[in-house]
C-alpha cells in the first residue's frame, strides 16, 4: 500500500512541516552529495549516522564494513547523532518516500497543535524511536539513518487524531494495482501492523530497515498526541468549523 493523498484539509500553513523537508533535502544534496559519490555519502553516515553500538558503549573502536569497499571507523561519535541521524538519507528512494509521508501526514498534525509544539513532538518522537531501535539492537555497528522514525510518530498522531480521514492508496495485490479510498485508521493500523510482523521475521530489522524504530516512534506518536494536541482545534476540525485562531492564544505558534 501507498498513500497518495488525504482529504483532510488544514487552516495553518505547514511551515515546520517544510522546514523539515527543506533540511532532509538540504543535508542529502550538500552533506551526502545527493548520493552521486561514495565517499560523502559513506562518510556522512558514518560521522553522522546513530550506531547503536557506539551510543551503548559496547564497541569500543574498530572498523565496520558496510559494504564493498565501504567501512567506517568506530569511536568518534556522540550522542548528538540522535539528532543529526535524522535528518540524513541512504538513497534517493530513501529519502522520497520518507519526505512523501511526511508531506501527507505532516501538515494536519501540525495544524492540530501549532509549529512550535508539532517541532516538539515530531523531535521526540525521533528520539524515541531511535532509543526503540538501539534497544532492540544494543551492539549492533550499522549506522542509521533516515526520517521514518520521527515519522512514524507523526503517523501514530494522525492515527489518534483523524481516524476517519479518507486516505487515497495505491494497493498492490501480485498482478493487480488499484486504488481505494481507505480511512486512516485503517490505512495506518496495518501499516503498523507491518511494522510489528517484519520485525518479528527471522532476521528482523535487517536488510536495511529499522523496524523497531517504526514501531518506538508511532507509539510514542499516539502517546505524546494528546498532550500537544490543542483539542479546540482538532474538534472544530471534526466538526467541519473553521475556527478564529486569534481567539486562542499563540493559536497558530503554540
Amino acid at each position: 500500500m501507498f498513500p497518495l493523498k488525504d482529504d483532510n484539509p488544514t487552516e495553518l500553513t505547514p511551515y515546520v512541516t517544510y522546514v523539515l523537508m527543506l533540511g532532509c533535502i538540504g543535508m542529502w544534496v550538500l552533506v551526502q552529495g545527493a548520493g552521486m559519490d561514495q565517499g560523502p555519502l559513506v562518510s556522512s553516515v558514518c560521522s553522522l549516522g546513530a550506531i547503536p553500538g557506539e551510543i551503548t558503549g559496547a564497541l569500543g573502536g574498530g572498523v565496520v564494513e558496510l559494504g564493498p569497499g565501504m567501512t567506517c571507523t568506530l569511536g568518534g561519535a556522540t550522542w548528538s547523532t540522535l539528532v543529526t541521524s535524522m535528518f540524513l538519507h541512504g538513497s534517493w528512494m530513501h529519502l522520497i518516500g520518507n519526505m512523501w509521508f511526511l508531506w501527507i501526514f505532516g501538515n494536519n498534525v501540525e495544524d492540530s497543535m501549532g509549529h512550535a509544539r508539532y517541532l516538539f513532538f515530531y523531535m521526540i518522537c525521533g528520539l524515541v524511536a531511535s532509543f526503540a531501535h538501539i534497544a532492540s539492537e544494543p551492539a549492533s555497528a550499522i549506522p542509521t539513518v533516515g526520517a521514518s522514525g520521527a515519522i512514524s510518530g507523526v503517523l501514530g498522531g494522525y492515527f489518534l487524531l483523524y481516524p476517519r480521514a479518507r486516505v487515497k492508496t495505491l494497493i498492490f495485490l501480485l498482478i493487480f494495482v488499484t486504488v481505494r479510498n481507505l480511512p486512516a485508521a485503517l490505512f495506518l493500523g496495518l501499516w503498523f501492523l507491518v511494522q510489528i510482523v517484519s520485525s518479528m521475521a527471522p532476521g528482523g530489522g535487517a536488510g536495511g530497515v529499522a523496524f523497531w524504530a517504526h514501531i518506538g516512534g508511532f507509539v510514542a506518536g499516539v502517546v505524546l498526541i494528546k498532550l500537544f494536541e490543542r483539542p479546540q482545534l482538532v474538534e472544530a476540525k471534526r466538526r467541519g468549523v473553521v475556527l478564529d485562531r486569534s481567539e486562542i492564544p499563540h493559536g497558530g505558534w503554540w
